[in-house]
């Protein structure tokens, strides 16, 4: 019955008659919604079960890819590549990426089986770590090398605030073979130390691309740990890492052909390198280094063996010691070096006659680089000492060094570097061992450049230069590096000759270097007239007496004036590369 044929106003039997219809209007929509109800029932019935069979079907497909791709990897060129040829890829490999091993023994069960049977694969150790690493990973790595092969070992030591860093995951079973890196570690890591200290570098040749750890942690960026209690496992293992990683490596002493051994700081085993002695009959480099001054007496360790000990070193021939003790007596110092670095604990005080007695016993140095922070006069008398073959020659520390360095002759010295402390004109030094030399054809010279922002050890900056004429006589010069010096006479001295009878000073130069340059409000000044004389906007440089002097390629200023925005702009259009560190008290916010 439709509700607008209803009688207005109602009635008796048109409210009896509408009760009925709204009734039998009731049970329609129960039967409705049942139906309703039904069908999605039976819908949902239906996609469940289509569900189900896509999902099996899925499960049957991705079963299917993976024999598809077992299918293609074992039909794939490469593995019918027999294991002499992959041998000889796998070398190859090596030879750019030391630490290639860890990667191709995660490749596939063949290649590691490959990998693991190569024991020279693993003979190169590049590791760059901390104290709450497990040691295993050098045991591990020592392991797989074999035991014949010769070892060629790099360990960094991080000891800043990673000696307690907790670890947030449980040590693994058994060591990882390759996790990879953190996302952006330094391809050569540097550390920043204080002023006069060394400054460690992993050598240019050897990436440092290191797997971590077996202990997961991230060897890059340690967060300051909290405080923990001498019964913490954790401390007890770093106070442990250095005598058993050592002791691990010194097993394997016999097999050493490089040996490098970094830390930036004091660790708490570090008598643990007081173990290191014995024979190493294939050593051929060996360096023990700290960025700074560490406190330790004298140890019995291989650089400090008295002179009648027994010490097979016979293949040495490059020697680096930073900060930890040695004796000038050492028969480790009679080996007929080619490359000497000593940086000396300021607790070791060596007259110059045996510093000299060093140098003399190793007569075909090429490179000698000697930092002592306190010298006494010699007790017996100096006598003249000739590098026949020293190409490179840094001095740096004690104001007694420029003495050590007027008992030297060196005929082919090419790179010559002074960082001494200032007490008398450095130029007359640098003067006397060019004569006595020959006038050698040096092409690159630091005066003072290393330490010029003075250390508490230093009277002052390294090196005074009163007069630069002396280069008037180093005609072969590229490279010049200065710190610490008036800035003004050094730039006149390299602009053109105001003397009708001079001439163009180092010709040849291409590269300069100024740090910590005290100047005068004209000094920027003459930095422009001396890039307008080398580098004129068109054409060459001013021929002078037949010689016009190369154009200026390198030029970099750190901590000497404000040069400004507009005359900065104008060295980058003259000169092809410019670098300008402003003084703290210039520099913008």
């Amino acid at each position: 019955m439709d509700p607008l044929s209803h009688p207005e106003p109602p009635t008796e039997s048109s409210i009896s008659e509408a009760r009925r219809a709204l009734q039998s209007q009731r049970q329609a929509l129960s039967q409705l919604s049942e139906r309703i109800t039904s069908a999605e029932d039976a819908l949902s019935q239906i996609v469940a079960d289509k569900k189900r069979t896509i999902r099996e079907m899925q499960r049957e497909q991705h079963a299917l890819e993976l024999k598809v791709k077992h299918t293609l990897a074992y039909i794939s060129p490469i593995r019918r590549l027999p294991n002499e040829l992959l041998r000889h890829i796998f070398m190859f490999n090596f030879d750019n990426h030391p630490c290639c091993a860890w990667i191709l023994a995660s490749v596939c069960i063949p290649w590691r089986r490959l990998a693991l049977s190569i024991p020279k694969l693993w003979s190169k150790i590049r590791l760059v770590t901390n104290q709450s690493a497990s040691p295993d990973t050098i045991r591990l790595w020592l392991e797989r090398s074999g035991d014949k092969v010769p070892l060629d070992i790099e360990i960094y030591l991080r000891v800043s605030g990673s000696s307690a860093e907790p670890s947030s995951r449980a040590r693994a079973s058994s060591p990882t073979p390759w996790i990879p890196p953190p996302p952006s570690p330094p391809a050569h890591y540097v550390l920043h130390p204080p002023p006069g200290a060394a400054i460690l570098l992993p050598p240019a040749q050897t990436p440092i691309i290191v797997p971590q750890s077996p202990s997961h942690h991230d060897a890059w960026g340690a967060s300051p740990p909290p405080p923990s209690s001498r019964s913490c496992p954790q401390t007890q293992r770093n106070t442990h890492w250095g005598h058993i990683a050592i002791f691990y490596l010194i097993e394997q002493m016999h097999r050493w052909q490089r040996f490098v051994f970094r830390f930036d700081k004091q660790f708490p085993s570090i008598s643990a390198l007081k173990s290191i002695n014995g024979e190493a009959p294939m050593l051929r480099e060996f360096e023990i280094s700290c960025a700074e001054t560490i406190y330790a007496n004298e140890w019995a360790w291989l650089p400090c063996t008295t002179p009648s000990t027994p010490v097979t070193l016979s293949q040495l021939q490059s020697l680096m010691l930073h900060h930890v003790p040695f004796k000038w007596s050492s028969p480790i110092f009679k080996t007929n070096l080619r490359s000497l670095n000593l940086r000396s604990l300021p607790s070791n005080h060596l007259p110059l006659d045996r510093i000299l007695h060093i140098i003399s016993n190793n007569q075909n140095l090429e490179s000698l680089t000697l930092h002592f922070a306190v010298v006494v006069p010699a007790i017996l008398p100096l006598h003249t000492t000739c590098l026949p073959k020293l190409r490179e020659l840094t001095f740096g520390g004690h104001y007694h060094m420029s003495t050590l360095t007027d008992a030297l002759v060196l005929p082919t010295l090419d790179v010559l570097s002074l960082d001494i402390e200032a007490r008398d004109p450095i130029e007359d030094v640098i003067t006397n061992l060019l004569q006595r030399s020959n006038n050698p054809p040096v092409t690159e010279l630091s005066v003072s450049y290393g330490n010029a922002n003075n250390s508490a050890l230093y009277y002052g900056p390294g090196g005074i230069v009163i007069a630069w004429n002396f280069l008037a006589e180093m005609n072969h010069l590229h490279s010049l590096s200065v710190g610490g010096t008036p800035l003004e006479p050094f730039l006149v001295a390299l602009g053109t000759p105001e003397d009708e009878l001079a001439h163009w000073i180092c010709p040849n130069l291409k590269t300069v270097t100024m740090k910590s340059c005290h100047t005068h409000p004209d000094g920027i000044a003459k930095l422009v007239q001396l890039i307008e004389a080398r580098n004129p906007e068109t054409g060459t440089a001013t021929m002078v007496h037949g010689v016009t002097p190369s154009k200026l390629r390198h030029i970099e200023l750190h901590d000497c004036a404000s040069v400004g925005p507009d005359v900065l702009e104008w060295l980058k259009r003259r000169v092809d590369e410019v670098i300008c560190v402003e003084p703290s008290y210039g520099r913008s916010v």
